[in-house]
């Protein structure tokens, strides 16, 4: 059982501690592929405990090949209290994750809907630019651009863009919205919503929402300040409305634009080569961070227990 209890405080130590580190991140990519591995790394670790504490001679073993140590550790429950508690954070985990699905499919078709409609309206009333991801074009003054996700996704945008923006800052403008429908930005919102919604225990999971809201439309800053320069992109930011957008709709000034702003004087476009490590080294990382720290955990118990012995 302490092999478990081990892999529990792993669990929440990362799942308290890490948003604190996850944000600093100098590429917002890097930042959400750790923060979503940290995730799913809480909820498999999570359920590795389970496991252990419904097989508990399966843990013994695993702690008696680690170390001499162990039997000085075991608290001496009962296998049918293990055993108990095992199948009984069973059922609480499988709630939790058929609650997460429900409430995740939920939320995605009520998204789908929203967006349908709007397009549909959309479509009528607007010019239509082909392209992988189309742009549509409505007549109003006010400066203002979204994206809204679909088959295919549509940057929707108003002829004020090019009477209130340079050319070079419209590029800006439509870059960040294409970077979304590219990333799937729409539905890491939709999980992030999803996780705080479903699983507010720890803040990796209650900041979700919030956090990767931001994250994405920092990445979409990047892939437009690749493209078109940080000046163009700060311009930009400053002067497209940030109200009007559609809820389903993820627009460049609507969040976080004050950290946006302050970011874009320090930080540039990594290189694709650097990403890509950057994000593999990241996930890895994230992805076994809880059971390392549990180990440390464990590892620390069965030293205090050997020299006190």
């Amino acid at each position: 059982m302490t092999v478990a209890l081990a892999l529990f405080l792993g669990s929440a130590l990362v799942g308290w501690l890490a948003p604190r580190r996850l944000v600093r991140f100098a590429d917002p990519v890097v930042a959400l592929v750790a923060w979503l591995t940290s995730v799913v790394a809480v909820i498999a670790t999570v359920a590795g405990a389970i496991f252990l504490l419904i097989l508990p001679d399966h843990g013994l073993g695993v702690a008696e090949a680690v170390h001499h140590c162990w039997h000085s550790v075991q608290h001496g429950t009962a296998p049918a209290v293990e055993a108990a508690s095992g199948l009984t954070g069973a059922a609480l985990l499988t709630a939790l994750l058929v609650r997460v699905a429900f409430v995740g499919r939920r939320t995605a078709r009520r998204r789908a809907q929203e967006g349908r409609r709007h397009l549909d309206v959309l479509r009528v009333a607007a010019r239509r630019e082909a392209g992988p991801h189309p742009t549509l074009w409505l007549e109003h003054d006010r400066p203002l651009a979204f994206s809204l996700a679909g088959r295919p996704g549509v940057v929707v945008a108003t002829d004020g863009l090019h009477r209130h923006l340079t050319p070079a800052q419209v590029e800006a403008v439509l870059t960040h919205e294409r970077a979304h429908l590219k990333g799937h930005h729409h539905l890491l919102v939709t999980i992030g919503d999803v996780v705080a919604a479903t699983l507010p225990f720890l803040p990796l999971f209650k900041r979700a929402a919030i956090t990767i809201r931001e994250l994405v439309e920092m990445a979409a800053d990047t892939a437009a300040v690749r493209a078109h320069g940080a000046e163009n992109v700060r311009a930009a930011l400053l002067r497209v409305a940030g109200h009007g957008a559609p809820g389903a709709a993820l627009a460049m000034s609507r969040d976080a634009v004050e950290t946006r702003l302050a970011r874009l004087q320090r930080h540039g476009a990594p290189s694709t080569v650097r990403r890509l490590l950057s994000c593999g080294l990241a996930g890895a990382a994230a992805m076994v961070l809880p059971a390392v720290a549990a180990a440390g955990a464990l590892t620390a118990l069965m030293l205090l227990s050997c020299l006190s012995g």
